[in-house]
């Protein structure tokens, strides 16, 4: 006898405008037995505003999803079908979901993985930045030091490079970077696909500068290159 044909789906959701889902995401989330999210609340605004309810959800974050993967295994092996989402954008990235992808690669579950929105691209294509290569570097460090190594060597690859960072932090790391290379080429591209989506390109100290005088406020995406490349 066949084994029940359960399997895990990552779908994408919206970095911002909440119509930007793809009608492939909203019909996998109608149709899978739960969904595991980020935020069961934040998520909750995501599926009513989708017309999803009733659908049992459970919690996967970064500090359980390690302990609730095996769990997730076992229900998909007994026939579920379960839809994986982060607060915004694609499960994995900066995000969880990669420790579940390993678990069931490991155990030889079904794996799918669905296209969709992404900051990092979003923000790369708007910047304006060479695309054909580029390293994303996820997170800068909370240290001034690593923030420091880490545009350092995004600068000296070559590439676009592109970070997330804190609205608090933007001011600093501005002015880290505009001390290793003041007329690096720059770009702070804020609150993506909301309302007060901006794009601020520039050198390195004239972003510095005009931050300085305007303090950042919401999501932001930090891009950088080398002036002469």
């Amino acid at each position: 006898m066949d084994s029940p044909a359960g399997r895990i789906i990552l779908v994408p959701t919206p970095i911002g405008n909440l119509a930007d889902i793809t009608l492939r995401a909203i019909e996998i989330l109608k149709s899978a037995d739960r969904i595991a999210c980020e935020d069961t609340r934040h998520s909750g605004l995501l599926l009513a505003h989708h017309g999803i309810s009733g659908k049992p959800l459970v919690s996967l974050h970064e500090h359980n999803e390690a302990r609730k993967a095996p769990e997730i295994i076992a229900a998909v092996k007994a026939g579920e079908t379960i839809a994986v989402i982060s607060d915004a954008g694609m499960p994995g990235i900066s995000d969880p979901g990669y420790r579940l992808v390993q678990a069931c690669i490991e155990a030889d579950v079904p794996l799918e993985v669905l296209p969709g929105p992404s900051a990092v691209i979003t923000a790369l294509i708007g910047s304006g930045f060479p695309c054909h290569a580029f390293r994303f570097g996820g997170f800068l460090s909370v240290k001034s030091g690593k923030r420091r190594s880490a545009m350092t060597a995004a600068l000296a690859s070559g590439e676009t490079g592109i970070f997330f960072e804190s609205p608090h932090r933007i001011l600093s790391t501005l002015e880290i970077l505009a001390e290793i290379d003041p007329g690096a080429r720059t770009c702070v591209a804020r609150e993506l696909t909301k309302k007060f989506e901006t794009y601020h390109r520039g050198t390195a100290a004239e972003l510095f500068e005009y931050f300085k005088a305007h303090p950042a406020k919401g999501e932001i995406v930090l891009l950088l290159h080398a002036a002469d490349s």
